[in-house]
């Protein structure tokens, strides 16, 4: 460890962030990494543990107490080589990973846990802004051809490690964009664009192809491209979104969350959409409904917009109000350290204006005589657990109530992978979540030679989950190419 005693002598720093009435007036990154001496003293607090159980809380085991002494010595190139031999996407995971891996530090045991997310954020910027992150062309190709469906983060990793085994890669996007969730997904105040175009042309510089506006099931069949390439690999995400099935759905004025985000990003970045398509929140009652994260997204996009008010329901009852950094003795039974505890997170969005409500369920959309939505009608639940242990609720008699507005957005999850169109002259087998079926070793799919990763495989998560996912991927593809 760089300092000894560094845990005792500093304490936890967050990086800063325009104030909210600041940051809300437009869509770029409002957040900067370290400085070169905060980033030394962050690191110095790193204990070095015996067992660091941030490896466990960390899907991709980034070697953290390796790369946090060595910023602690200022010796930032090899901290963030250290970094990108477990995590091909730091500039990602270090400004949108709910960063699993502080929950699970052991100094958090006792105190604020180390800042390992700003410290990877400020690894990732300092390596692009010195030219330590640059293309890698392999030295040697192996004559072996592999297609990835999908440029969201599981397939962008997977198409990474793929290259850099030799293979050549060819990345089929259906957006116009590369990047998937990355690009279109995660609003552009949380992600900028530019990065993620960034990360683009350095695996293009490296020899990594990308198609796109290709939707792979109608522009191009499965059964095509397996006959053109030597390994395929799903990573289209999980694309079947759930609805919110009540009276009233057909109104004017609903929207699933990834519509919304997806045409609010197009204009942060400039692109056209005609005015009769666009959907805006200026002076407008928004309810969101869905307390994770992408309803999180929706809430800062219409801050943003200038929404008259905004409300955000979440049908599962309010989790316990903890400290932001919950030492192990105040945390719920259900969620004990390392684990990822159960309790109330407020999101900068969240930060920037809105109410929350949760035990809620949505009963019915009620609009005009013209068709436009006016209204949502909720009534409240009593959640609790019956003698099998199962959560179950009632409804509360005479809870209903009428909230105006003119936008909803729904943001209640996805219930599996999309692949109607990919199944067209195949039949790729699904578990009974509705995901792909392929194991987390050799991830194959019942088709030879087409493999499954990614939120495609084991259904809606995180991003860092998604990377993870797709080294794995790319290296029991690997595998298999050696005896094809």
């Amino acid at each position: 460890m760089g300092e000894f005693d560094g845990f005792k002598k500093y304490k936890r720093k967050n990086l800063e962030k325009e104030p909210a009435e600041v940051r809300k007036k437009h869509f770029r990154e409002f957040t900067d990494s370290f400085d070169k001496e905060a980033a030394r003293v962050q690191g110095a607090r790193c204990m070095d543990c015996g067992v660091p159980f941030c490896h466990n809380g960390c899907p991709l085991g980034n070697l953290i107490p390796e790369f946090n002494n060595l910023v602690s010595e200022k010796n930032f190139e090899k901290a963030l080589e250290v970094l990108l031999s477990t995590n091909n996407f730091p500039e990602f995971t270090g400004r949108i990973c709910p960063a699993p891996c502080e929950t699970a530090c052991v100094l958090g045991l006792t105190e604020d846990p180390i800042s390992i997310e700003s410290i990877e954020m400020t690894l990732a910027d300092m390596g692009f802004e010195n030219g330590w992150i640059k293309p890698f062309k392999p030295s040697k190709r192996t004559g072996k051809k592999v297609a990835v469906i999908g440029s969201g983060p599981a397939g962008l990793a997977a198409a990474d490690q793929l290259n850099k085994e030799g293979h050549m890669v060819t990345v089929f996007e259906k957006a116009d964009r590369p990047g998937g969730l990355l690009m279109y997904g995660i609003p552009n105040f949380k992600l900028g664009k530019e990065k993620v175009l960034r990360r683009i042309k350095l695996m293009e510089e490296s020899g990594i192809a990308f198609r796109c506006s290709v939707n792979v099931g109608n522009d191009i069949t499965l059964e095509e491209l397996s006959r053109e390439y030597d390994a395929v690999l799903l990573a289209c995400g999980a694309g079947k979104k759930r609805d919110v099935s009540i009276p009233g759905r057909d109104a004017k004025g609903i929207y699933f969350a990834e519509q919304y985000l997806n045409q609010a990003t197009k204009l942060a970045i400039g692109d056209y959409v005609h005015e009769s398509e666009i959907i805006n929140a200026f002076g407008q009652d928004v309810i969101v409904i869905g307390g994770g994260d992408t309803g999180s997204d929706c809430v800062g996009t219409a801050n943003r917009q200038g929404a008259n008010s905004i409300t955000q329901f979440e049908i599962m009852p309010m989790p316990p109000s903890l400290p932001k950094y919950p030492r192990k003795n105040q945390r719920p039974i259900e969620s004990p350290w390392p684990q990822w505890t159960n309790m109330l997170r407020t999101s900068t969005s969240h930060e920037e204006g809105g109410s929350r409500h949760w035990s809620m369920e949505s009963v019915e959309f009620v609009m005009d005589k013209n068709g436009n939505l006016e209204s949502l009608v909720t009534r409240e639940l009593l959640w609790y657990t019956d003698e099998k242990g199962a959560r179950k609720y009632e409804v509360v008699t005479g809870s209903e109530k009428m909230w105006p507005c003119q936008l909803v957005f729904i943001a209640v999850g996805f219930t599996g992978a999309e692949i109607s169109g990919i199944n067209k002259k195949v039949h790729i087998e699904l578990d009974n979540r509705g995901n792909v079926k392929a194991n987390d070793i050799d991830y194959k799919t019942n088709i030879q030679g087409v493999f499954a990763a990614g939120d495609m495989r084991r259904g809606q998560s995180l991003v860092v989950w998604a990377i993870a996912e797709g080294r794995k991927a790319a290296s029991a593809i690997s595998e298999y190419l050696k005896n094809v």
